[in-house]
C-alpha cells in the first residue's frame, strides 16, 4: 500500500492518470491508466450491442427470364437475406404476358424453393396490378 501522493507522483512520471477503481473498499483501490483510452473502450463496449436495422431490397423478375439470369437473381437475394434484409420479389408482366400469369406464379414458387434454406415467406405471392409480389424474410 502506498500513499496518495506517491501514487500521483508515479502516475505523473509515467504520463498516465491515477483513477479510483473501487471507492467502497477500505482503503480505496486506484489504478494508473490512460483515462481517455479507458473511456473510449467503455463507449465502444456499449455501442457493440447495436442491432442491424433491416432494409427492404427488391428483386425484379420477368416471366421469360433465362436460367442463368434467374440464378443470378437468386444469388443476389441470398446475399441480401444473409445481410438480414427483407427481399421483395416481384414478377412484372408486360403486354401479352398477362395471359400467362401462371408462369409467373411457377417462377415465384421456384424462387421460394431455391431460397428455403435461408428465408421464410413473410407475405405470400399475390397479384398487385400487373405484377406478382411476394416478401421473403431471413430465417
Amino acid at each position: 500500500m502506498i500513499t496518495r501522493d506517491e501514487a500521483l507522483e508515479k502516475a505523473r512520471e509515467s504520463g498516465l492518470d491515477l483513477v479510483e477503481v473501487a471507492s467502497t473498499e477500505k482503503p480505496p483501490v486506484c489504478r494508473i491508466m490512460d483515462f481517455g483510452k479507458f473511456k473510449y473502450q467503455q463507449k465502444k463496449r456499449l455501442n457493440k450491442g447495436h442491432t442491424h436495422h433491416g432494409k427492404n431490397k427488391e428483386i425484379r423478375l420477368r416471366p421469360k427470364i433465362g436460367e442463368h439470369d434467374f440464378m443470378t437473381k437468386v444469388n443476389r437475394a441470398r446475399k441480401f437475406l444473409g445481410e438480414r434484409d427483407k427481399v421483395i420479389c416481384s414478377v412484372i408482366f408486360r403486354g401479352r404476358e398477362n395471359a400467362h400469369v401462371d408462369e409467373g406464379f411457377k417462377l415465384v414458387q421456384r424462387l421460394v424453393t431455391e431460397l428455403e434454406d435461408v428465408s421464410k415467406v413473410e407475405q405470400a405471392a399475390g397479384m398487385q396490378g400487373r405484377r406478382i409480389v411476394m416478401i421473403l424474410a431471413p430465417k
